[in-house]
């Protein structure tokens, strides 16, 4: 762990390559984060725990468990922003990391000081709601909570993921407007213009398996065909 003041908080790194690992802790610690940094994705999970990160800086390929695996099993505990650093630039391993709950990815080789900046404005983005949104939200039963960042349905307590929930939040504050993917896009992710529309449909999939009685005939999440999706308003239902 580095010896700055840590005032922005701790950042976990997880990379076996130690060279982009020292690059990256740098170019972070140089900004006023501290830093811890693993070689092995068998210890992540547990490195995360111990450090309680702010950040988490996950490469794909990794010894003992792969990014994709540990982006998985944190989504279970936690909403820590993740930025995922891979080698391939192919549009299925984009839409696996970003579905997964990653917030952003870079693709290798990568600028230290953009990857900084990505850092940066996903953690200005993952700040506190607005006071227009911080009031609870419940609409037939489904409710959003900005201020515990909780969803229940019925009483009943729904696990999301970090993108899950900021599309959730961002169609039930204004039910009945009709969201492009592009508009979801950039609720979600500081860089939405690198990242494909498609990932969009698969998060809205994900959520309708988790709110609806039914997905394949959703009462909440309405498909706006050629546009996007929209909360179906209160008369609809």
């Amino acid at each position: 762990m580095s010896q700055s003041t840590g005032s922005l908080g701790t950042v976990l790194i997880v990379e076996d390559d130690r060279n982009t690992a020292a690059l990256v802790a740098t170019y972070l610690e140089r900004e006023g984060f501290l830093t811890v940094v693993v070689h092995d994705g068998g210890v992540a999970i547990q490195a995360a725990a111990d450090c309680n990160p702010v950040f988490v800086v996950l490469d794909v390929m990794l010894p003992n468990m792969d990014g994709w695996e540990i982006c998985r099993t944190l989504r279970k505990v936690s909403e820590v922003p993740v930025l995922m650093l891979t080698a391939r630039e192919e549009e299925a391993d984009r839409v696996a990391g970003l579905a997964m709950g990653a917030d952003d990815y870079v693709v290798k080789p990568f600028s230290p000081r953009e990857l900084v900046e990505r850092v940066k404005a996903i953690l200005r983005r993952s700040r506190p709601v607005s006071a227009r949104q911080a009031a609870v939200i419940s609409i037939d039963g489904l409710e959003v909570d900005p201020e515990k960042h909780s969803v229940t349905r019925d009483g009943r307590p729904i696990a999301l993921t970090a993108s899950e929930y900021k599309i959730l939040l961002a169609l039930m504050s204004f039910p009945g407007k009709a969201f492009s993917r592009e508009e979801l896009l950039s609720h979600c992710y500081q860089n939405s213009d690198a990242v494909i529309d498609r990932v969009v449909d698969v998060h809205i999939g994900k959520l309708r398996h988790k709110i609806e009685d039914d997905p394949a005939q959703p009462r909440f999440i309405v498909t706006v065909r050629g546009h996007g999706y929209r909360f179906s308003e209160d008369e609809e239902r």
